[in-house]
C-alpha cells in the first residue's frame, strides 16, 4: 500500500478488472454508452429555430456565444453549426421552452 489512497483506489480497480477478464462468467457490470452524433443544420433549420425564440440574428448569436455574422453565414447556407452549437440548438428544436429555462439572454423595456 502507499500513502496515495487515490492510487491505490485505482490500482485496486485495474486488479478488479483483470481478474473478472479471466474469469468464464463476469461478474462485473459493463455500461455501454452511445453518443448520437452531431445534427448537420441546414440554413432553414436554423433559422428556424431562431424565429421559433423570436431572437434577433445578433441576440441569437449572443444566445449561442458566436458572433453574429456566424449566425449570418449559418442562416445563408455558407456554413453550418458544428460541435457545442449543433448540440445547442438540437436541444432548442426539442425543447420550446429551453431559452426561458436557461436565459443567457434577458430583455429590459426601458
Amino acid at each position: 500500500m502507499s500513502e496515495n489512497p487515490a492510487y491505490d483506489s485505482i490500482i485496486k480497480g485495474l486488479k478488479e478488472v483483470l481478474d473478472d477478464s479471466t474469469k468464464e462468467n463476469s461478474s462485473l457490470i459493463k455500461h455501454v454508452v452511445t453518443i448520437e452524433k452531431v445534427k448537420i443544420y441546414s440554413a432553414n433549420e436554423v433559422k428556424k429555430i431562431r424565429l421559433s425564440t423570436g431572437m434577433s440574428q445578433r441576440v441569437f448569436a449572443g444566445y449561442l456565444g458566436v458572433s453574429g455574422k456566424t449566425v449570418e453565414a449559418w442562416e445563408a447556407g455558407t456554413n453550418h453549426p458544428s460541435g457545442a452549437a449543433s448540440r445547442i440548438l438540437n436541444m432548442m428544436e426539442i425543447d420550446n421552452n429551453l431559452v426561458q429555462k436557461f436565459p443567457f439572454v434577458s430583455t429590459n423595456y426601458v
